[in-house]
């Protein structure tokens, strides 16, 4: 029986067509699949039967009633949970008074304790441990995705949407996630699972739906199709997955952290005595579970976080405690994961954007006197040369699909001739084109010379593109592996929990 009919969808925005008539269903007990380009109307669909959005026309039903959301609450008061690719969570507030934000009938004072009992139950039941009285703006990415899925099992749910739920976790945490989805649909609950990971798609779905620019393609079953068929359904021709990567000698020393002692949101240590560099032409790839350092280690390595002791050192000039601008115009470039809080300015356009890390340079300005000739011509060669899709250069980037976004970012990044790269979770959300474009331009950096730090939880990534592999646990390094070829998936899991690659390369002797 479906629980979920969505019928003749469509939806216009500013001109652009991001639903145009499209039938969706989903069965209970069912893992359905929702596939397709970045921008091409995936998460606009599911945001209509979450509420988010009304449709211009068309029709819903939910076990076989018509259905009008207009808004999240209509949503989830039948029945309908969704957890955003780009976390719906208010940062101010803690964990568990986002599990009972905007649900109706709650009393004027709220059973704190029996909250958190419960919040601590579905934890514990499910492995998605989080602290509940942590306030959300300092919880790593990871952690905030554990927070979203737990929001919507304390909710009871019945139609869970997952829109890229795997994409900051670890291979172990996917699988616990995969092992919860069966069994929920073994009690009768429907999953829509949005993913740009194929296999995984492949591995935990039992049908598949395909948009392309707004419109569906098919649907399939998905024991009757293959990877490589939903690649090219996706880009509309055939799709090559493999990205060439050439073998080079690196350099000098461009990024250098020494002894570095960092402290975290909370005031408490979050990277302890970390010491590494990155040379001229080369990849070094740091895997981890979220929430072990790696973000506030590539804060401090960008100068966005203050070291507490030990130093930065770019081109062998000690950077540490100076501002974020000085370490730009030593050619430091930092592409975060939070690419809407962090790394672009949601209410700025796209040429706004672009600029932010030379408004105040030469040729874009003139003294105090921004040249928006030089700025149009410089946006539109940067949103051409990056496959930017965009109505304009005019459009808020809050309208830009999480794809365009990263690619926006990638190529502002990287315009001129950075020195050092650090990406954090580079392809996080991003289909299969934009994975691989964006691989691609990182190894073409690595080419051209300049010095590249990855961080990243999917290790298929690391190993593909890294020199080198670092792992990080509880704010330390377990190891520095010269050759990622010479380690196999359960070593790096043992060094992600905690086990020393010393002690690895001991106990295999």
């Amino acid at each position: 029986m479906d629980i979920v009919q969505m019928r003749g969808i469509t939806k216009h925005f500013a001109g652009v067509t991001a639903n145009h008539n499209i039938d969706f269903d989903l069965k209970k007990g069912e893992v359905h699949a929702l596939l397709g380009e970045n921008g091409a109307g995936k998460s606009t669909l599911m945001n209509i039967l979450y509420g988010l959005y009304r449709p211009d026309s068309g029709t819903i039903y939910i076990e076989g009633k018509r259905r009008e959301f207009s808004s999240p609450r209509d949503a989830i008061a039948s029945g309908i949970g969704m957890v955003h690719q780009h976390f719906m969570l208010n940062p101010s507030q803690t964990v568990w008074e986002n599990m009972v934000m905007g649900l109706a009938d709650l009393p004027e004072i709220l059973p704190k304790q029996d909250i958190l009992r419960r919040i601590n139950n579905i934890s514990e039941k499910y492995s998605l441990r989080v602290d509940p009285t942590a306030q959300v703006w300092q919880l790593s990415i990871g952690e905030q995705q554990r927070v979203a899925i737990l929001q919507m099992l304390f909710r009871k749910a019945r139609v869970l949407i997952l829109d890229e739920p795997t994409a900051v976790l670890t291979p172990q945490e996917a699988l616990r996630l995969f092992e919860l989805i069966k069994q929920m649909t073994t009690d009768g609950y429907g999953v829509v699972f949005i993913s740009h990971k194929l296999h995984e798609v492949m591995e935990n779905s039992q049908r598949v739906t395909i948009l392309r620019k707004g419109e569906k393609v098919g649907t399939v079953e998905t024991f009757s199709t293959s990877r490589e068929k939903l690649a090219e359904m996706m880009v509309g021709k055939k799709f090559a997955f493999s990205i060439e990567r050439s073998s080079r000698e690196p350099g000098s020393v461009v990024l250098e952290g020494k002894n570095l002692e960092v402290l975290g949101d909370r005031g408490l240590p979050a990277v302890r005595g970390v010491s590494l560099h990155i040379r001229e032409g080369e990849i070094v790839g740091i895997a981890g579970v979220a929430g072990n350092g790696q973000h506030e280690l590539c804060e401090a390595l960008v100068g966005l976080r203050k070291v507490e002791s030990g130093k930065v050192l770019v081109d062998g000039k000690d950077l540490t405690g100076l501002s974020p601008r000085a370490y730009i115009s030593r050619g430091v470039r930092y592409i975060p994961a939070d690419r809407k809080g962090t790394g672009l300015v949601a209410n700025m356009d796209v040429s706004e954007n672009a600029i932010l890390k030379k408004y105040w340079k030469k040729p874009v300005s003139r003294g105090y006197v921004i040249d928006w000739n030089v700025v149009r011509r410089f946006t539109r060669e940067l949103v051409k040369s990056f496959n930017v899709s965009t109505p304009s250069i005019s459009t808020p980037v809050r309208n830009l699909s999480g794809g365009n976004l990263q690619k926006l970012m990638l190529g502002r990044e990287l315009s001129g001739t950075p020195r050092v790269v650090v990406a954090v979770h580079p392809t996080w959300g991003l289909d299969v084109a934009a994975t691989k474009f964006v691989r691609e331009k990182l190894l073409s950096e690595r080419e051209r010379g300049t010095a590249v730090l990855v961080v990243s939880e999917d290790l298929d990534e690391l190993l593909s593109l890294s020199d080198r592999i670092a792992v990080m646990c509880q704010g330390e390094l377990m190891g520095l592996v010269d050759d990622p070829s010479s380690i196999t998936p359960e070593e790096m899991g043992l060094m992600m929990a905690g086990t020393p690659l010393s002690c690895i390369r001991k106990a295999s002797v």
